[in-house]
C-alpha cells in the first residue's frame, strides 16, 4: 500500500504562497491586461469519470454557466480510468495557462492511499474552488429483500462474502468501514464508472452497491433500486425518507464527499482568481443551486485556500482509514 508523504510545505501553504506571489510579482497593469484578455479561446474541463455520473453532472452545470459568463466554449473531456487517476494525471501534466482545469471529487485525496499515482498532486495541482459536497448512498436490488442497513447486515452474516459494487475509492472506503463496524465480510467489485455499476445493479448482476446519489435517485423513486442508507451527517433534502448510517445504528460512520476545481501548478494567480470568481457565481446561482439540491448536492463555493485546507484534512483522514481498514487496490 502506498501513502502520500506531504513535504514540509503543505498543499495549503503552497496554495497560499502561489496566490500571494502571483498577486505581487507582476506589475498591476500587466495583471489587469492579462485578466481582461483571458480567456481568449475555449477552456477544457477534464472530468476523471465517465459521462452520466454525479461528477459529470455537476461539471456540465458549472461549465454551461461559466461558458456564458466568459463568452468562450468550455469543452468537457471525460477521462475515466484507474479510479480517476488517468484524468488527474492528464490535468496535472497540462500547460499551466488557464485553459485546462480539473473538475474532480475527493478521489484526488483518497485514491493515492491505496494505488500508485504517477504524479504528486501536492506539487502538480493548485486548488481553485470547492463546488459541492454530498454523501454517498448504500443501495440494494429489491430482489435481495433488504430494506435497511440492519437487514443487510443480517443477510451478510448469513451469507459471508456477498459482493458489492463501487466506482470510486471513497465508496470502497465506505463499504469496508461498514463491514468492519458490523463484523461482516463483503467482496469488493470495482467498476470503471458509475454508469457501469448502476447498470449491473439494475440487472441484478451485483445486489449491493455504494454510489453517488445522482445516479441512483431516479431508480430509487421508481423502485428499480432501493437506497437503504446515506453516509452524510444529516439527511439530504432529496432523500428525506432515507436514514443516515448513524441513525441506522452505525455510530461514527460519516463520509461526506466534495467536488472541486484544480489547475496545473504554476498557473498564474490572476487566472486562478478569475476561475474562482466565475465558478463560484455558477455554484451559487439560484437555478443551478436548485438543480444541485434536487440531486443531493449542497453548493459550497469559497476560496482556493479553503479548498487547500480541506484537501490536507481529508488526505489525513483517508490515510488513517486505509491503515485501519487494511484497504489496498484490487
Amino acid at each position: 500500500m502506498t501513502s502520500v508523504k506531504f513535504p514540509r510545505r503543505t498543499f495549503l501553504q503552497l496554495a497560499a504562497l502561489h496566490l500571494a506571489a502571483g498577486a505581487g510579482v507582476l506589475p498591476a497593469l500587466s495583471r489587469i491586461a492579462r485578466a481582461q484578455a483571458y480567456p481568449a479561446r475555449p477552456i477544457r474541463f477534464i472530468v476523471p469519470s465517465v459521462a452520466g455520473g454525479g461528477l459529470d453532472f455537476v461539471a456540465r452545470l458549472i461549465a454551461d454557466h461559466v461558458s456564458r459568463a466568459v463568452a468562450q466554449p468550455i469543452i468537457i473531456e471525460n477521462k475515466a480510468g484507474g479510479g480517476g487517476l488517468l484524468g488527474i494525471e492528464a490535468a496535472a501534466k497540462s500547460p499551466p495557462d488557464g485553459y485546462t482545469a480539473l473538475i474532480c471529487n475527493d478521489s484526488l485525496v483518497s485514491a493515492p492511499h491505496i494505488v500508485k499515482f504517477n504524479v504528486d498532486y501536492v506539487w502538480s495541482l493548485l486548488p481553485v474552488i470547492q463546488t459541492v459536497r454530498t454523501g454517498q448512498v448504500v443501495v440494494v436490488h429489491p430482489s435481495l429483500g433488504v430494506r435497511s442497513i440492519g437487514e443487510l447486515i443480517d443477510a451478510a452474516k448469513r451469507r459471508p462474502g456477498m459482493a458489492y459494487a463501487s466506482s470510486v475509492a471513497q465508496q470502497h472506503f465506505l463499504m469496508e468501514w461498514i463491514a468492519q463496524a458490523a463484523g461482516i465480510k463483503l467482496e469488493h467489485i470495482p467498476y470503471r464508472g458509475a454508469g457501469q455499476s448502476v447498470n449491473d445493479l439494475i440487472a441484478g448482476h451485483v445486489m449491493i452497491g455504494a454510489a453517488g446519489p445522482t445516479a441512483i435517485i431516479p431508480h430509487h423513486r421508481t423502485g428499480t433500486l432501493r437506497i437503504i442508507a446515506q453516509s452524510s451527517q444529516t439527511r439530504a433534502r432529496s432523500l428525506a425518507d432515507v436514514p443516515t448510517l448513524e441513525e441506522a445504528g452505525l455510530k461514527g460512520i460519516v463520509l461526506e464527499l466534495w467536488q472541486g476545481a484544480f489547475v496545473p501548478a504554476r498557473t498564474p494567480a490572476d487566472i486562478i482568481i478569475r476561475l474562482n470568481t466565475e465558478i463560484r457565481r455558477a455554484v451559487l446561482d439560484p437555478m443551478i443551486g436548485q438543480k444541485l439540491l434536487e440531486a443531493s448536492y449542497e453548493p459550497v463555493g469559497g476560496s482556493a485556500e479553503q479548498l487547500a485546507a480541506l484537501v490536507r484534512e481529508d488526505s489525513d483522514k483517508y490515510a488513517r482509514l486505509a491503515r485501519e481498514l487494511n484497504i489496498r487496490a484490487d
